[in-house]
């Protein structure tokens, strides 16, 4: 008996004739099969052997994108609206909080307009409250490339003396949006008081492909660029954060108060009952306003950015 051996038995010697003793432990089944259940049932399931799989392929580097799509990515219409009506100015502070409100009001706002024109049939279908929309907006471009020469010229009144250069260096880039904008919707009646859209310079069948060829690319760029380039402008403000980051929420706050009192001696939502219509007209401004306000606010407390650091005065 040892501690390999507790039970003290023999050992085993198939030679000798010996027989293995039974021991404290059932033997172990035989044949590589279960035993088959006594009522006749099916036996149990035998697991699928795990068979290893092979890795996937490990991804290459990225593909760089082709030449076509790297001009396309450079000449493009909404890659060339962005470059043009978003700020870039560098060290320009970024609120992604303020930008996400912005959208939440605009797409309420624009909702409340929507089913308020329908129900009180200001207008006969969606088509025409699109086509109402643009317009309003295109009026909003307007207004803000008239206003924000008189604004810019209110500031530079106020600013230090020796931060005035610095301002019009600012301005460069919210002038040239807005000329950018003026110059892509003047594109078409240009195109069509020259006579450049019936054929006039088609004097041949060469030239007849060009002109029509030069039409069409010419229509697939504008028409994209215009209509990215006008939601962009009114969003940033023609860039404006690019002179101070204070400047769009007050030249928002101005215009909107314009464009209610161009609604109002222009007699819009004339079908709207008197407590909605005024609801309607003043919940735009209002809104806008307490956004406004309110990211004036968040700049000043999280960012240390006040209105009177737009003057560029010293203290004292």
């Amino acid at each position: 008996m040892n501690a390999w051996n507790p039970g003290g038995q023999p050992p085993y010697d198939p030679r000798a004739g010996h027989q293995p003793q039974p021991g404290p432990y059932p033997p172990p089944p035989q044949g590589p099969y279960p035993p088959q259940p006594p009522d006749g049932g099916h036996p149990p399931r035998i697991p699928h052997p795990y068979v290893p799989q092979p890795y996937p392929p490990h991804p290459g580097p990225p593909v760089p994108p082709g030449p076509f799509r790297r001009l396309w990515v450079r000449i493009g219409p909404i890659h060339t609206a962005r470059r043009v009506f978003k700020p870039s100015r560098p060290g320009m502070v970024d609120d992604a909080l303020v930008a996400r409100v912005q959208k939440i009001r605009t797409l309420v706002g624009l909702g409340a307009l929507v089913w308020m024109s329908l129900a009180y049939k200001v207008a006969q279908s969606v088509s025409d409250i699109a086509d109402d929309r643009l317009s309003q907006s295109w009026n909003s471009v307007l207004m803000l490339s008239v206003t924000f020469p008189v604004a810019m010229g209110v500031l530079l009144a106020l600013a230090a003396p020796s931060a005035r250069r610095e301002l019009l260096r600012r301005a460069g880039r919210c002038f040239g949006a807005i000329v950018a904008i003026v110059a892509a919707v003047a594109v078409f009646p240009a195109a069509v008081l020259s006579g450049f859209v019936d054929g006039r310079f088609a004097t041949g069948p060469a030239m007849a492909v060009v002109t029509y060829g030069v039409t069409i690319l010419t229509f697939l760029w504008v028409v994209p660029f215009i209509f990215w380039g006008i939601g962009l402008a009114l969003v940033h403000v023609f860039r404006t954060a690019d002179i101070h980051e204070t400047v769009p929420p007050l030249l928002a706050m101005t215009l909107v108060w314009e464009m209610t009192l161009v609604d109002l001696f222009t007699d819009a939502y004339a079908g709207v009952p008197g407590p909605l219509r005024v609801l309607l007209m003043l919940g735009a401004p209002v809104s806008v306003t307490a956004v406004g306000l309110w990211e004036l606010h968040r700049l000043r407390v999280h960012h240390g950015i006040a209105v009177r650091d737009m003057l560029m005065r010293q203290p004292g």
